[in-house]
């Protein structure tokens, strides 16, 4: 835990109160080893972040005395389309996907998807709620992604896609001539990147051409097989830096 994260309703005034069983109280006191008068890198979930001054520290819980003076929540990160995967890599994905920036994921039905990973206890609210917290205190950061669930794919390249305007729409996807350095042009566009990964066996033909008919640009990348969550770690990452890359001249 980089960041000890907070809601904004748990913040009384500028006090903050936990309670002694809480895990970030027992990581301040157990694992940081903090006592009165040292201070805690906090954050506001989908808010400022700064410093806590640690008030009181023992069985009976935490005290912090809160002053959020850092940087705003920084700009929506990239919209990742994922061919819903296992639930246990699933959660990997979750965590890991927030820690490299990603701003929204939506999570929907392949025809190489089983149904039943949609009855998964890892898509229930409370529990994706819980990696993405994890995956902002690792990464220190504020800005919740927004996870979006579809069950059916039709509807949502009919429905969902038509409404996301960016110019840099990019479908990992087999056999693809192109790589994602060959469009770091269209990565270097500005806008934010949508990026679509399909499962190991790639996105069926009906799927890339619905895809490609509205604007996705496929890529490989090479000619070994990943398994999704390396997949969607190295490409967020190799997103970051084609958008870090200078400009030509």
């Amino acid at each position: 835990m980089n960041l000890l994260l907070f809601e904004r309703h748990e913040l009384q005034g500028s006090r903050l109160t936990l309670q002694a069983g809480d895990r970030r109280a027992l990581h301040v006191r157990e694992i940081l080893g903090l006592d009165a008068g040292d201070t805690v890198r906090v954050g506001m979930v989908n808010g400022p972040m700064g410093r806590g001054r640690v008030l009181a520290s023992g069985r009976t819980g935490l005290e912090l005395e809160v002053s959020l003076t850092g940087p705003p929540v920084s700009g929506p990160g990239p919209i990742l389309i994922l061919a819903l995967p296992r639930p246990i890599m699933l959660q990997r994905i979750l965590k890991q996907a927030t820690v490299l920036g990603a701003g929204q994921i939506h999570l929907i039905r392949s025809s190489r998807v089983q149904k039943s990973f949609f009855q998964t206890h890892a898509l229930q609210p409370a529990a994706v709620r819980k990696l993405l917290v994890q995956g902002l205190e690792q990464a220190v950061a504020t800005r919740l992604p927004e996870v979006h669930i579809h069950t059916r794919f039709k509807p949502f390249v009919e429905d969902v896609l038509p409404g996301v305007a960016s110019a840099c729409r990019l479908l990992a996807h087999p056999g693809a001539e192109s790589t994602l350095a060959d469009l770091h042009e269209t990565v270097r566009t500005g806008d934010r990147p949508v990026l679509a990964i399909g499962p190991e066996g790639g996105w069926i033909d009906y799927e890339v051409e619905q895809f490609t008919g509205r604007g996705f640009r496929k890529f490989s990348m090479g000619s070994r097989i990943l398994h999704v969550d390396t997949a969607v770690v190295a490409l967020l990452a190799q997103l970051q830096v084609l958008r870090q890359l200078p400009g030509d001249g």
